[in-house]
């Protein structure tokens, strides 16, 4: 045994200098060490390839729109595009959408997702992407969020919300431009119409945006209140990606994040899929003919907060004015269901044509993100149209 170990250390320390030696004959480019391996991407080229980072989200390469080559490398953030083959007329669909998602695309769902939710139980569903451009290319930078009447998994939902936070060459939106709107604290030109397989809602920047953090709830209100979906409809998926006419190679998304959280209207809080949840917190003291519970929801440096406003009083609200106080260091950034103004200090949230009336014994809730220097704190001091509320 023993001649049998000094053999195999002697071939051994035969094979290191051997190895030694082709280095140095190399020019000294084979370095012996024990360091780990680095983390390497991952390079997807087949059509529907897909991946998951972060153990939360799918990348996929999805070109459905042509036959040439489409190549995707895979970060631990997000996504480029190395290889972007063919073009395709500009007056029609795209070839391809190249995307990181969460929830369910086609039966594939992301690990951990709450998805589908009946956007009636989603109290919020904060999201934020950073896009990287190119000048050489015809597309649209779309983020894409799909509604459907069922819980469904697997193909085409009834209708497609899309953001569009960049487009560069003679590309459109489906259908035709019916207005403006002001959502999450932005302005978009509006399109709707259909692309044979479902409804398109699609918002669009009057400039590019590069990076932005928003509630995906708010375009759902939007889309609720010009009658292309229904608050018992379901959010099955959220995806940020690019949708490539001509070129398309180095577009990239360096990061993404997307949570849903569930059970907005109740006291105890939600369920997350990501970040912190507080417990629902009372503000106010006083007159009992209202009760506001706040539901949020926080990060490092940011929070949203879905509020709640019951009116326990034996009469209807007609028209509503929910006065408060945030915390310092914190400023509001985007709202949904309510104008709210200023950002910071004393703030008042006014109701909206489609939700101003609280009915005796009934409630409205509305919802807001914002930015904190610190930790995150419940605002205080509510007041509806002027009476303190429990």
């Amino acid at each position: 045994m023993k001649s049998l170990q000094q053999a195999l250390r002697s071939t051994r320390k035969a094979a290191i200098a051997a190895l030694a030696a082709l280095g140095v004959a190399a020019g000294g480019l084979i370095t012996l060490t024990s360091a780990p391996a680095a983390h390497a991407d991952t390079q997807i080229c087949d059509q529907y390839g897909t991946t998951t980072i972060q153990g939360r989200y799918v990348v996929q390469n999805n070109r459905w729109g042509t036959t040439a080559t489409q190549c995707i490398n895979v970060t631990s953030s997000g996504f480029q595009i190395t290889q972007a083959d063919g073009s395709v007329a500009t007056n029609g669909a795209p070839k391809s959408y190249p995307s990181i998602y969460n929830g369910c695309h086609y039966t594939n769902c992301s690990p951990g997702t709450n998805l589908p939710a009946q956007l009636s139980s989603i109290s919020s569903a904060p999201t934020s992407i950073s896009y990287s451009y190119v000048g050489n290319a015809v597309f649209d930078a779309a983020y894409d969020i799909w509604l459907d009447p069922t819980a469904k998994k697997d193909g085409v939902n009834k209708t497609e919300i899309m953001v569009w936070f960049n487009h560069v060459g003679s590309i459109q939106p489906v259908g035709s431009k019916v207005g403006s709107a002001n959502v999450a604290g932005r302005t978009w030109d509006v399109w709707t119409g259909n692309n044979g397989g479902n409804d398109v809602i699609s918002f669009v920047a009057p400039s590019a945006i590069s990076s932005w953090s928003f509630d995906v709830k708010a375009f759902a209100n939007e889309t609720i209140s010009r009658g292309l979906a229904q608050s018992n409809w379901y959010l099955t998926s959220v995806q940020a990606g690019f949708e490539p006419w001509q070129n398309g190679a180095g577009l990239a998304v360096t990061s993404f994040s997307s949570s849903v959280n569930l059970g907005g209207s109740s006291t105890d809080g939600g369920t997350t899929n990501g970040g912190t949840t507080s417990g629902g917190t009372t503000g106010g003291s006083g007159s009992s003919g209202c009760k506001v519970t706040v539901t949020p929801q926080s990060w490092s440096g940011g929070f949203t907060a879905n509020v709640t406003v019951a009116n326990t009083g034996s009469s209807a609200v007609n028209g509503w004015k929910l006065g408060f106080t945030l915390p310092s260091g914190q400023t509001i950034t985007s709202a949904w269901n309510a104008t709210v103004s200023p950002s910071s200090g004393s703030v008042t949230a006014t109701s909206l044509a489609y939700n101003a009336q609280i009915p005796a014994g009934g409630s409205q809730s509305f919802g807001f993100q914002g930015t904190t220097s610190g930790a995150y704190a419940a605002p205080t001091g509510f007041t509806l149209n002027g009476t303190a509320c429990s």
